[in-house]
This record gives C-alpha cells, sequence and structure tokens, in this order.
C-alpha cells in the first residue's frame, strides 16, 4: 500500500515537472522568434533551476517530499516565467509580496531540515533543543532572504535593471532639503508631481508624487520574508516537540535522508 501511494505521489511530481518544463520551452521558442534575448536567457535560467532538487537529492542523499518539491517546480516558474516575462509583478499588485512569503517559507524548511537531520545523527554531539533548532531555521530564512536583496540592489545599482521596482510615494521626509542646512527633517506632504532634469536637457515628468528607488520594495521584501520564516519556524517548533507520524502538514515539507536499501 505504502509502495503504491508512493508510486502515486511520484508520478504526480514528475507530470508537473514536465508539464512546466514544456511551458518553459514553449516560452522560450516564443521569446526567441521575437528576439527577446533576455527572457530566452531566464527561460534557459528557469531549466537548469528546475534541475537542482533532483540534484540537491541525489548529492546530499535526502529525500524530498512530493508538496515540497512541487512547491519548489511552481515558485521556480511563477518568479522567473510569470512573475520576470509574462509581468505579472506589474500586472497584479502583491505577485512580488506573496512569492517573498514562500521563499521565506521554504528557507525555513531547507534550515529546519538540515539542522534537524544533524539533530538526530549519531556522528553529531551536539543536541540543540527544539527552539533553537527553530530559531536556526528562521535566521537561515533570513539570512537568504537579506543576501537576495543584496543581489537586487547590486543589480540595480550597477547594471541599472531595477530588480527592486520603484513606486509612487505622496510624503517624502529629508534633511537633504533643510536650508538652513540643519538636522531637522523637512515633511512635503500631498506630492502631486516630480520633475526630473538631466544633463543632456530631458525632462521627465513624474505624475502621482515622488519616485521611491528602492527602498520601499526591499524593507516590504524582507518583512513578508519574515512572516514566512516565522510560520515555518513554529511549525517546526511544534513538529519535534511532538515527533508525530501523523503531523502530516510538516512532514510534507520536512526533507529526510533516505532509507538505506
Amino acid at each position: 500500500m505504502k509502495k503504491k501511494k508512493t508510486k502515486r505521489k511520484f508520478k504526480i511530481n514528475l507530470t508537473v515537472y514536465f508539464i512546466l518544463r514544456i511551458l518553459v520551452i514553449i516560452c522560450m521558442v516564443s521569446q526567441a522568434i521575437h528576439g527577446n534575448w533576455n527572457s530566452v536567457f531566464l527561460c534557459v535560467f528557469t531549466l537548469i533551476l528546475f534541475t537542482l532538487p533532483t540534484i540537491i537529492s541525489n548529492k546530499l542523499n535526502i529525500e524530498l517530499p512530493t508538496i515540497l518539491e512541487t512547491t519548489v517546480y511552481l515558485f521556480i516558474f511563477a518568479a522567473e516565467i510569470l512573475g520576470e516575462i509574462q509581468n505579472f509583478y506589474g500586472i497584479f499588485t502583491h505577485w512580488d509580496s506573496i512569492l517573498h512569503i514562500i521563499n521565506g517559507f521554504l528557507c525555513a524548511t531547507i534550515g529546519f531540515s538540515l539542522i534537524d537531520i544533524l539533530n538526530r545523527s549519531a556522528n553529531v554531539h551536539i543536541t540543540l533543543s527544539p527552539f533553537f533548532v527553530a530559531l536556526v531555521a528562521f535566521c537561515f530564512s533570513m539570512t537568504i532572504g537579506i543576501m537576495w536583496e543584496f543581489i537586487e540592489f547590486t543589480a540595480d545599482r550597477y547594471f541599472l535593471l531595477d530588480m527592486q521596482k520603484d513606486r509612487l510615494i505622496s510624503t517624502i521626509s529629508s534633511v537633504k532639503i533643510n536650508k538652513k542646512n540643519e538636522n531637522v527633517p523637512v515633511v512635503i506632504n500631498d506630492i502631486i508631481k516630480t520633475k526630473i532634469y538631466s544633463s543632456n536637457k530631458e525632462v521627465f515628468t513624474i505624475k502621482g508624487g515622488y519616485l521611491d528607488i528602492g527602498l520601499i520594495d526591499s524593507m516590504k521584501d524582507l518583512f513578508v520574508n519574515f512572516i514566512g520564516a516565522l510560520s515555518f519556524s513554529i511549525i517546526g517548533y511544534l513538529y519535534i516537540r511532538n515527533r508525530e507520524d501523523n503531523y502530516k502538514f510538516a512532514l510534507s515539507f520536512i526533507p529526510k535522508l533516505k532509507k538505506k536499501e
């Protein structure tokens, strides 16, 4: 009975993998026909990312739960193909936030699993309490989130890619516009329009407010990553405290060492 369930889950996972892979290939061909080579590169990159779960599973000798592996595939597809190429980030207001919550959740599962496996290994002579295992998982997830924001900032700063999506704000507070040069912020409310003048005499008008250059986006991403990381850390903590085999939700996301034949 258990073997039948395992085979069925494997078939579901394989079906999702191949459907997404075919969709990525179709998208890649379409983008190549239209000469969008940056999008073609993203498609190739996505296909490479699809192979990571299998490589990690084989190299580290761990078994990835079907739900976890399927979620990873869907997350990659949603971020790269739907988000970047199909511009879901622009079309759907909270698309980026949803993905960052999922990212925080998934990274916490990875950090939790690594520590939990070591914690239960006979070769490791350190045993952490459930609280510290959950804390390490949380910190691992937040570190990944911070590193990603570093990547976005670097890409925007040096390659001008605007990965930190700018947004309009109607209020600013800054000491830079203090006419007396004092360390007292000047607050400007209800901004309706700003103008940007370049050295080559181009003038850009931004209607609706002042353009924030990524700060709000980065802090929002870290905050929702925090929510995802905290959510699984709590779940992981309760799982270790109980260690019940029927704790199905937690077990659906926690990788385990493969059993020796």
